[in-house]
């Protein structure tokens, strides 16, 4: 049998070389090994930051909206952080943003990021914080005259999944309406390190506009259904719908509104009733509502035309008959004296209603005045059968007498109507079985019609809503061109979608509403709102356009002409 073999330790120590060669071995080792542990730590120290940890990603959402002046939170972007199985915590601490456009840094009092712990919450009500438990403010800033660049610094835990903020900009009431904003969030640091966002969207060129009527000016719960018009001395007249208590339409205790502007819709004078019918409880408020307004250039008088529900005579009650307590009454108001008063109600319904008929009322929007000074109403009524038309409702002897014309085209109702030619009337119609519009034209003030054929083809819309139309002239400015420009172009807004009333935009026709290109619409909200609008021209330059937005019930803009019909022509 043989010996077992003796350890390496017992070999070792059996000789006093080997034992000394060991030590001199180890000492070496460890030399080495200090060296190697101090390079490591001062090639750590000097080279740059970690890549951030690849359980984060992060986006930006860039939303087009107009900045409002009167709001206090105007959100322009939304960040999404996503945070994926993770171990450890993560903390937002600053986002960084870009500020860019041409409005005055100066302008801009504030910019707030809003945390959410909501994963759907939708940006458009964001709104009031203390009136969402989801909502708390993570930080904000205020911008530097000398950098474009601001840091917003808080303390937001993240959580495992999609994490929402909200980044939105108050500006001051002094803000130039006519500058644009753009913003950007190029990175965020979270736990030290920094990670660069990706943009979902284009960079927007965000427009300034007025939050002319919010819920809850004045004790009003909502404001809806704008009219506005130029008049002769170059005011601005504005009228909606005051709905006291609720967002329901008539009947109820309405009355029509008016906000008069005096510098192009700048500012804006406190709010005005013009029409009011009385409150009483056992005729449903008395309420009256669906404002037209209509400016007569020649005499400077201003026309409103509204609906009176004297009880439950709105859309779907109201009857045949001419008394109030039978059907919806056709009533008008007038100035004469640039809006600073007005005159009492006007009954026209006798003058206008077949009494088998089971309502007539006017447009919503705004009216016009014809080359050869008739005064003409959108409008519509309701047959015998209950079957919808639209139609106008004129007048020939500047407001003292009213006629109304026949209908346009079954199953249509709120229209808009402008003298596309001399003599010749383009009605625009909301239409209750399709998700487009219905085009008419008349030549004999709507004793006949012919549909347009353009007709239920080339405007869509989120069945059914209504939309504004005018008529305005080549802009001023640089004519030296060797495109021939048309002699009017037909500017067209609405929600553009057949899905929801979402993005406002303002569309223009150089062929007389055959053809809306792409290159002459511009979208001034994609949010969802009530969707109803209303243009002007202020001047020869300048579009004022009055619409039930996203982010206030009625926001006013003012739009370069060449901003909408930019293209070889200008």
């Amino acid at each position: 049998m043989l010996p077992l073999p003796r350890d390496n330790a017992q070999q070792k120590a059996t000789c006093p070389m080997s034992s000394s060669f060991s030590q001199r071995t180890a000492t070496t080792l460890l030399f080495c090994g200090l060296l190697t542990l101090l390079s490591a730590t001062r090639a750590l120290a000097e080279r740059p930051l970690q890549d951030p940890p690849n359980d984060v990603r992060a986006f930006a959402r860039p939303h087009v909206v107009p900045v409002l002046v009167r709001n206090r939170w105007n959100v322009v972007l939304e960040l999404t952080i996503h945070v994926e199985l993770s171990q450890a915590s993560r903390t937002l601490q600053d986002v960084e943003l870009s500020l860019g456009g041409s409005l005055d840094l100066e302008d801009i009092e504030k910019v707030d990021v809003i945390a959410s712990t909501l994963p759907q919450r939708s940006w458009t009500n964001v709104g009031n914080l203390n009136r969402h438990q989801d909502l708390s403010l993570f930080g904000d800033a205020q911008p530097q005259s000398t950098s474009n660049t601001i840091h917003v610094r808080g303390s937001a835990k993240l959580q495992q999944g999609v994490n929402h903020f909200f980044v939105s900009v108050k500006i001051t009431d002094q803000a130039d309406m006519s500058k644009t904003l753009q913003i950007e969030c190029p990175a965020v640091t979270i736990d030290g390190q920094t990670h660069q966002l990706k943009s979902t969207g284009p960079t927007a060129s965000l427009r300034l506009g007025y939050a002319l009527r919010r819920a809850g000016d004045d004790g009003v719960h909502t404001y809806r259904i704008p009219g506005l018009a130029t008049t002769k001395a170059g005011s601005l007249i504005a009228v909606y719908d005051v709905r006291y208590d609720s967002n329901r339409d008539l009947p109820a205790d309405i009355d029509v509104g008016m906000s008069r502007s005096v510098d192009g819709g700048r500012s804006w004078e406190p709010m005005r009733i013009i029409m009011d019918m009385g409150n009483e409880l056992k005729w449903h408020g008395d309420g009256i509502g669906d404002p037209t307004v209509l400016v007569d250039p020649i005499r400077g008088t201003i026309w409103v035309a509204a609906i009176w529900s004297h009880g439950n005579r709105a859309w779907r009650h109201s009857g045949p008959g001419l008394r109030p307590e039978e059907t919806g009454q056709f009533v008008l108001v007038r100035s004469d004296d640039d809006g600073k008063t007005w005159s009492n109600p006007i009954n026209i319904t006798n003058q206008v209603k077949d009494p088998q008929w089971n309502l007539v009322f006017n447009g919503p929007g705004k009216g016009i005045c014809l080359q050869d000074g008739t005064l003409v109403f959108p409008a519509q009524f309701q047959d015998k059968n209950r079957v919808p038309h639209s139609t106008i409702v004129y007048s020939l002897d500047r407001g003292r007498t009213w006629k109304i014309g026949t209908g346009a085209h079954l199953q249509t109702t709120e229209a808009q109507v402008v003298e596309y030619r001399p003599g010749e009337l383009m009605l625009n119609c909301r239409y209750n079985l399709a998700a487009s519009r219905v085009v008419m034209t008349t030549k004999d003030l709507g004793a006949s019609w012919e549909e347009h054929p353009s007709s239920q083809k080339a405007l869509i819309e989120p069945r059914a809503c209504m939309a504004s139309l005018i008529a305005v002239d080549e802009p001023s400015g640089d004519e030296s061109t060797d495109v021939e420009p048309p002699d009017r172009w037909l500017l067209f807004s609405n929600p553009n979608s057949t899905r929801a009333r979402e993005n406002i935009t303002i569309k223009a026709s150089s062929d007389g509403g055959h053809s809306w290109p792409q290159a002459h619409q511009l979208l001034l909200d994609q949010g969802r709102g009530a969707g109803y609008s209303c243009m002007t021209m202020i001047d020869k330059d300048t579009i004022g356009i009055l619409y039930e937005g996203s982010t206030s019930q009625l926001v006013f803009q003012r739009i370069p002409l060449l901003d909408v019909i930019e293209t070889s022509y200008r």
